[in-house]
């Protein structure tokens, strides 16, 4: 791209398959230079020649582009029943597809090879996840998926309040009903950038980024187990793009841009760091912040009747046994505060 932009005033013509704005040159090209300087004029995506071969109508399945960006990012569509079609990076990456689908329970899942699609040299193959034996791939392919999943089967269900199994954690994890009420607070708009302070296995961060693809997050945690975790996480939730900042608060936030909504689930009460997580949040922005000690409890208090905001008693029971019978089993409370920052008056 620096070459073509260095012919900027110049005729020059920049050749590329399929629809450049669909994950494409254009879409690139348009980041550097206006659109009145160019004039493009798309084909078919391999998205559309793939739905045209399988007749499969684009708006009843998923797509997603995997070319030079992680595979990862297919877990959050796999839901049995749903089809996907895949655009990948080589000719690799379906066999790596189909064993992260073997992986996670999805092994019976039917796979398509669609391979050099509008050329000489076009073939299609199908095999199961499970069974994948395909050589001589061509590097230009794309994988449609027609998602079965198995008992135990990875599957990530919509919504907030994800199962704790679902996570890898050490007990520093925000359980999956105060996760719920917390995302709920937190309120994620598409786009939005979100700070979890404390964030311990990235719970938090990781059901804000399942929310959309357009969501964006930054967590920071002090613990290098923790923030190893945090990473494998992540990975296995379909969303490599969390930025993890390895640090303590409040020293860690300096630096970090302004975000939208701002949690802080653990390290509230040390100095500073309260402060410096009303600081990084935009005007407008939502605070959550949840507290299970009483000294955080007191940062809230103190908050509240400074600054205003919502106060929330949060107290849960489960069932558990009680010699042959049951009982309730009350978890620790947790105070929770949400606070909108105001906008600036003009």
């Amino acid at each position: 791209m620096r070459d073509v932009v260095a012919l900027r005033g110049q005729t020059i013509c920049v050749l590329a398959s399929g629809d450049p704005f669909f994950f494409g040159v254009g879409a690139t090209l348009s980041r550097h230079v206006d659109s009145d300087e160019f004039r493009a004029y798309p084909a078919p995506s391999a998205f559309s020649l793939a739905a045209s071969r399988l007749g499969w109508p684009l708006q009843e399945i998923e797509t997603v582009s995997l070319h030079g960006r992680p595979i990862d990012l297919i877990r959050p569509l796999l839901h049995p029943g749903r089809r996907v079609i895949a655009l990948t990076s080589d000719e690799k990456a379906p066999a790596e597809i189909a064993a992260l689908l073997a992986a996670t329970g999805f092994g019976a899942s039917r796979l398509t090879l669609l391979e050099a699609l509008g050329g000489n040299a076009e073939r299609i193959r199908s095999t199961t996840a499970a069974e994948f034996a395909l050589s001589a791939i061509n590097t230009l392919n794309v994988l449609a998926i027609e998602v079965s999943g198995g008992h135990g089967a990875r599957i990530l269900p919509r919504g907030f309040g994800l199962d704790d199994a679902l996570f890898e954690h050490d007990g520093q994890i925000t359980k999956r009903e105060i996760r719920a009420l917390t995302l709920s607070a937190l309120a994620p708009r598409r786009g939005e950038l979100l700070l979890d302070i404390g964030a311990g296995s990235g719970s938090i961060a990781i059901e804000w980024l399942l929310a959309d693809p357009s969501m964006k997050a930054i967590a920071v945690e002090a613990h290098p187990e923790r923030a190893a975790r945090i990473r494998r996480n992540a990975a296995s939730f379909g969303v490599p793009g969390l930025t993890l900042v390895e640090g303590t608060a409040p020293s860690a936030l300096e630096g970090l841009p302004l975000a939208d909504a701002v949690f802080i689930g653990g390290g509230g009460s040390e100095p500073g760091v309260f402060d410096a997580a009303l600081a990084a949040l935009k005007p407008g922005g939502r605070l959550v912040a949840n507290a299970v000690t009483l000294e955080m409890e007191a940062v809230l208090l103190a908050a509240q009747a400074r600054l205003g905001g919502n106060l929330l008693r949060i107290d849960i029971a489960r069932a558990a046994p009680i010699g042959a019978m049951q009982g309730w089993k009350p978890a620790m409370p947790v105070t929770q505060w949400v606070w909108t920052k105001e906008e600036p008056t003009t």
